[in-house]
């Protein structure tokens, strides 16, 4: 029944060593990381965006 469970390949840690990681690994990693970048950018934008306009309501 195990076997039916699709392999889950080892999540990439911050600082782990990459030397043993093959290039398209490397490469998949790094692609995964800026999409990953990206999105926490576009949360600080939104966060960002709230909060100037609850100041902006609170100065009014």
């Amino acid at each position: 029944m195990d076997e039916d469970l699709p392999v889950e390949k080892p999540v990439y840690r911050i600082g782990q060593d990459a030397s043993l990681m093959s290039a398209e690994e490397l490469q998949e990693t790094i692609d995964i990381l800026r999409a990953d970048i990206a999105r926490l950018e576009r949360e600080i934008e939104r966060k960002s965006a709230s909060r100037n306009a609850a100041e902006a309501f609170f100065k009014a």
